[in-house]
C-alpha cells in the first residue's frame, strides 16, 4: 500500500508544478486555520499573476498578507477586506483586481465545483451590484441569481490530523473553508499538525477523505492572533 503514502517532507516536492498564473484557493477565515508554511514558501518563490481564492488575505506582514507585498495576486475573490490596509489600497487604487462575494455564496461555489456542478442560484445579491452581469431567474414567485461555481489549479489547506493516505481531521473554528476546498482543486496540498500511522484515525472522525489530497506535509505553525485584546489591570 506504500503508493497511497500522500506524504512529503519538504515544501518544495509539497508545491511541486506551482507556477505563475495560477488559480489557488487557500483556506482559513483570517488567520484561523491558515497553512502558513505553504503560504510563505510561495512568498518565498515569488511566482505572480495569480488567482486567489480565500475568505480574505491575511493581515498586513503575515498570511496571504505576505502574497499584496510582492503584488503576487492579480486577482483577489474574497468575501471582506479585513484587518489588511494593504489590501484596502490595492482595492481602492484598483491595482489589483478584487471580486467580492457574499460568505455563505463564496463557501457554496467552492463547494458546488468540489463536488462538480458548475452553477447554482440563490436569492442572496438579487438586485444588487453583486447580480450585475449574471442570469436571473424567478422561483416561486421568488428572483434568484445565477452563480458559477470555483476550482482551482492549487488548493492548500490547513488540518489538525492526517494519516499517511491523507484522511484529515480538522479541529474546531479551523476547519472554515478548508474542508470543502479539499474537494475543489486540482492538486489538494495539506499542511498539518500531526501525522498519523494510516489505520489509526476513527473513520467516523474523518471530514475529509484521502481521495482529494494529493500530497501531505507536517508543518510548524506560529498560529498568530489576528487581534489581540488583553484587559486593562
Amino acid at each position: 500500500m506504500s503508493g497511497f503514502n500522500k506524504v512529503v517532507h519538504s515544501y518544495e516536492n509539497a508545491l511541486a508544478g506551482f507556477q505563475d498564473g495560477m488559480t489557488v484557493m487557500v483556506g482559513g477565515f483570517g488567520l484561523c486555520g491558515i497553512p502558513e508554511g505553504l503560504i510563505r514558501t510561495v512568498y518565498e518563490s515569488g511566482h505572480k499573476g495569480l488567482t486567489v481564492i480565500s475568505n480574505n488575505a491575511g493581515v498586513d506582514g503575515f498570511g496571504l498578507g505576505l502574497w499584496l507585498e510582492k503584488r503576487q495576486i492579480k486577482t483577489m475573490i474574497a468575501s471582506y477586506v479585513g484587518e489588511n490596509a494593504l489590501f484596502e489600497q490595492l482595492l481602492l487604487s484598483g491595482e489589483m483586481e478584487v471580486i467580492l462575494t457574499p460568505q455563505g455564496t463564496l463557501a457554496e461555489k467552492i463547494r458546488a465545483g468540489g463536488a462538480g456542478i458548475p452553477a447554482f442560484y440563490t436569492a442572496t445579491g438579487y438586485g444588487t451590484k453583486v447580480a450585475e452581469g449574471k442570469p436571473t431567474a424567478e422561483f416561486d414567485g421568488r428572483q434568484y441569481v445565477q452563480e458559477r461555481s470555483l476550482t482551482a489549479d492549487f488548493a492548500l489547506v490547513r488540518a489538525w490530523k492526517a494519516d499517511e493516505y491523507g484522511n484529515l481531521v480538522f479541529r474546531k473554528t479551523a476547519m472554515n473553508f478548508n474542508p470543502m476546498m479539499a474537494t475543489a482543486g486540482r492538486i489538494t496540498v495539506a499542511e498539518v499538525e500531526e501525522i498519523v500511522p494510516a489505520g489509526s484515525l476513527d473513520p467516523e472522525q474523518i471530514h475529509t477523505p484521502g481521495i482529494y489530497v494529493h500530497r501531505v506535509i507536517k508543518g510548524a505553525f506560529e498560529k498568530r492572533i489576528e487581534q489581540r485584546t488583553v484587559r486593562k489591570g
